[in-house]
């Protein structure tokens, strides 16, 4: 069982876990032992709130197919335990990541201090500007 939040958690049976050969360096052992994994997990077909389905399938991220099944692959670590681990902890910081409620911003206007001492400012570099040029004898 994956925990999200107090209240949220996932059951192990809506996730999918397959055992795949990894990519890259690694000798003999990255061609005979299967350590890297891939996760499935149906965001439509989950046990999850409405409200986290919601916000997932709208999040643009390339590990959301278009069909609504979050695919990731961990092969950082050379036993298949710690990547086990991996995928189940970016799954869980995907998901909480989702629940997170920005607040929203407030348009303000600059005070009238702020403008004088911007306008200070530019006349300043402009007058500094104007010294840097040919001298006239």
């Amino acid at each position: 069982m994956l925990q999200i939040s107090g209240q949220v958690c996932i059951p192990d049976h809506e996730i999918e876990i397959y055992a795949i050969r990894a990519q890259g360096a690694g000798g003999q052992n990255v061609n005979k032992v299967s350590t890297a994994v891939h996760l499935r997990f149906d965001i439509k077909a989950s046990s999850l709130p409405e409200f986290y389905k919601e916000k997932l399938l709208t999040l643009n991220d390339q590990r959301i197919s278009k069909e609504g099944v979050i695919v990731i692959k961990a092969q950082q670590y050379r036993t298949q335990e710690k990547n086990k681990e991996d995928a189940y902890s970016r799954l869980q910081d995907l998901i909480k990541s989702v629940a997170i409620v920005h607040k929203k911003r407030k348009a303000t206007k600059p005070t009238k201090g702020s403008k004088l001492k911007r306008l200070d400012g530019k006349t300043r570099q402009g007058q500094l500007k104007a010294l840097r040029g040919r001298v006239n004898l």
